[in-house]
């Protein structure tokens, strides 16, 4: 076990080199720059401001500079945020969109794991229709088009929410249904799946020949079992929504990274973009290590050597 944590660990490192080295690649590749603006800019003061920012430096350097630096703990600072540390800015967003991620994943968990084990217990009943529907239709529609269409029918038409914003509860509703919206209906044709396939094994036709209840043999038996590989796919989901979406921040006027991240990204933040991409990928990354120990709970046939 402690062997695996250690390779594990060390390969949480490659995984974040290979994602620095291809963000900070793609960046520099995208036409433009940090100091592209509408009224363009004297050449002196661009040559002051690559001096001061480095980025007058090869870009091998201007990558190992960082590289170092981030191994230090400093992302950065910010172009368009007056010198800002990047991790600075990340603290002080990442509260938002952790808090609105976590309301889309309790939605996500509590209606997926819902529709996908009421469903395997009645299919091809009216109900299994109806999650079925549900799971397709959540999954089909982008979430920017859901989040349009219920600011337009919630917000406009019937004035029961606001468009937008963030700090008071009702904000939260929208976002937090959109966001949640396509994790729970993917999360209830696994869970649906994986039920239906559970149920259908030698121990489980056991359980119910010796009379036990309804109840105890989907729980007991069933659900702990189908739920393998509901957390595959649980941990990389959770991973995202707690790191926020970029379209229903922006649409929704939330003040958390994935907004500011669409912001670096039109103007060019070298800075923000780099520790915003570093975040996302050590959250991720950090996500499914979590999944791959919960399966030793999950299912005690599993051991890491």
């Amino acid at each position: 076990m402690a062997g695996y944590l250690v390779r594990r660990t060390l390969w949480l490192g490659v995984v974040l080199f290979l994602v620095a080295l291809i963000t900070f690649v793609l960046m520099h590749a995208v036409p433009g720059g940090p100091w592209d603006r509408e009224k363009t800019l004297a050449p002196a003061i661009v040559a002051n401001l690559n001096q001061r920012y480095g980025l007058d430096d090869p870009l091998w350097q201007q990558f190992v500079d960082y590289v170092t630096r981030s191994l230090r703990g400093d992302l950065g600072v910010s172009y368009i945020y007056q010198d800002r540390p990047v991790a600075e800015i990340i603290s002080d967003s990442f509260p938002t969109t952790a808090a609105l991620g976590l309301l889309a994943l309790v939605f996500a968990l509590v209606v997926g794991l819902t529709l996908g084990v009421v469903s395997s217990m009645r299919p091809n009943s009216a109900l299994d229709y109806v999650s079925v529907l549900f799971a397709t239709i959540g999954a089909s529609v982008p979430n920017f088009v859901v989040g349009i269409l219920l600011v337009v029918i919630f917000a406009v038409k019937l004035g029961w929410l606001p468009t937008g914003g963030w700090g008071d509860p009702k904000e939260a509703v929208l976002p937090a249904f959109t966001l949640g919206l396509l994790p729970a209906a993917y999360l209830a044709r696994i869970t649906r799946a994986s039920m239906l396939e559970v149920l259908r094994q030698d121990y489980v036709r056991l359980a119910w020949a010796k009379g036990l209840p309804e109840r105890t043999v989907m729980v007991r038996h069933a659900f702990r079992n189908a739920l393998i590989p509901v957390l595959t796919v649980a941990g990389p989901l959770a991973a995202t929504l707690v790191t926020g979406s970029f379209i229903v921040e922006t649409v929704f006027s939330v003040p958390g990274i994935g907004r500011l991240f669409v912001q670096a990204v039109f103007q060019r933040d070298y800075g923000l973009i780099m520790g915003t991409v570093l975040f996302y990928a050590f959250l991720v990354a950090t996500a499914n290590f979590i999944v791959d120990m919960l399966y030793a709970a999950v299912d005690p046939r599993i051991r890491y050597r």
